[in-house]
């Protein structure tokens, strides 16, 4: 072969090589790798079941709820001395938990909750003896003027002061009704002739004030409405597994079908109660429950990511095998978010993440990277811009992608590890639903690099 074929030749292959270099040869870029699924903890963050504030190792969970009088907090207009309720965040935060809680003017059988200077006012209150109050609380007029005023000013100022706190889960709206639970059934104009809930003016004037007031903090409403479908506002169920599925028109999943709000669990989240007659009851196998409706089913329309359960934690909590079906009760609400795959690069890491649960992840809480050592010490962190808020439930997995920078790092092997940091100092991390998950600070390992 001349001198001029073989460079023709060789300038040929060179040219076949810049076209198309075969990926075997030339990776193009690093393979995917899948990882693992197993159940997720039950004490995820935002999730799972709750009791009341309290020191209890008997059942797994990440929050706890309290209820407080709204005459601890409120004493003049535009006055507010926050000490008992700082004591009741900073208790809870002190377990590595979230609080959910209430404010209330009329609890039933507890000392009124309005605050002192409006009844010094002449506030009309109206005793009565249901529930097993007997007189102890009373129920004040929602539509005096003095009183929506003071309840604007309130929700301006816990807002102002507490709207983002870390030390917070949810806030359900409270306030207004029998437990804050906003009705005052049997005095409903229907059942008893009387009609002590104030008018839909009153009510959209309080909503409206709770939307303006909170921008971070999720808050949840008693029943859907005309007055708050529209709101960035989600709902909790008090009744859970008892009066929650349809057709009954006064049960909570029908409310939702009534007011066309049955797709809203999708950016704001639902939350509850399970009934306290059927909160031990409903873990027996076959069910014992004198009523009740299915759990599932009832998971499944409300798409729910927690609910007060104290019985699980009291007494003693639940043994056996009653325990472990409450632990995957508890488990099955909310969201669970598994990586299904993982992508490592010198540079790049690339996740592919996929929603196995019945709602989204609401908080918006960032993933973080980093590189770990052969001795298991983080050597490197690399903050992300990823958000695990849109995840919805039965959609393809999400794919997520970061830039990393490893200039600095010593020659050698290392785990990549991914985790979503809990806010709260000494919070619970968000654990992955994949046997990579580490059960402590959080890290998920996607591979080495």
């Amino acid at each position: 072969m001349s001198r001029t074929l073989r460079l023709a030749v060789a300038l040929a292959a060179a040219l076949t090589l810049a076209a198309g270099t075969p990926a075997a040869a030339h990776p193009a870029g690093p393979r995917w790798k899948p990882l693992t699924y197993t159940a997720a903890p039950a004490d995820n963050p935002l999730k799972g079941f709750l009791p009341f504030a309290g020191d209890y190792d008997t059942f797994p969970h990440s929050m706890e709820w309290f209820y407080l009088p709204l005459r601890d907090v409120m004493t003049g207009p535009r006055q507010f001395r926050w000490d008992a309720f700082e004591q009741q965040l900073d208790a809870v935060a002190g377990r590595g938990h979230q609080a959910v809680f209430r404010f209330y003017l009329d609890y039933p059988g507890r000392p009124t909750g309005v605050p002192q200077y409006l009844l010094d006012a002449g506030l009309l209150t109206r005793p009565y003896p249901d529930f097993g109050n007997n007189g102890v609380s009373v129920a004040p007029d929602y539509s005096d003027p003095r009183l929506v005023t003071a309840l604007e000013e309130f929700i301006t100022a816990l807002g102002r002061r507490y709207d983002g706190d870390p030390r917070i889960g949810f806030i359900t709206l409270g306030l207004i009704g029998f437990w804050g639970e906003w009705h005052t059934w049997p005095y409903d104009g229907w059942t008893q002739p009387e009609n002590w809930m104030p008018g839909t003016d009153v009510l959209s004037r309080v909503l409206a004030r709770y939307e303006a007031a909170f921008d971070r903090t999720f808050l949840l409403a008693r029943y859907p409405s005309q007055e708050n479908r529209a709101l960035r506002i989600g709902y909790h169920d008090d009744s859970f597994a008892f009066e929650t599925l349809p057709p009954t028109s006064w049960h909570f999943v029908q409310r939702l079908i009534d007011e066309g709000v049955t797709d809203k669990w999708r950016t704001q989240p639902v939350g509850g109660e399970l009934r306290p007659e059927i909160q031990t009851c409903l873990w027996d196998e076959p069910v014992s429950c004198a009523q009740y409706e299915s759990y599932p089913e009832s998971v499944a329309q409300t798409h729910a990511s927690w609910l007060i359960n104290h019985a699980a934690f009291a007494g003693g909590g639940l043994t056996g095998d009653r325990y472990q079906r409450a632990v995957a009760g508890a488990r099955s609400l909310g969201y669970e978010l598994t990586v299904t795959g993982a992508a490592l690069g010198r540079d790049r890491v690339s996740v592919r993440v996929e929603n196995r649960g019945v709602a989204p992840f609401y908080a918006d809480w960032r993933a973080e990277l980093a590189a770990v050592d052969d001795r298991g010490r983080v050597v490197r962190r690399w903050p992300t811009s990823w958000s695990l808020t849109g995840i919805q439930p039965g959609q393809d997995a999400t794919t997520l992608s970061a830039r990393i920078d490893t200039r600095g790092l010593r020659p050698g092997r290392y785990r990549v590890v991914l985790r979503v940091p809990n806010p709260l100092r000494g919070g619970i991390p968000l654990r992955f639903a994949n046997t990579a998950q580490d059960t402590g600070a959080g890290w998920l390992t996607l591979g080495t690099v």
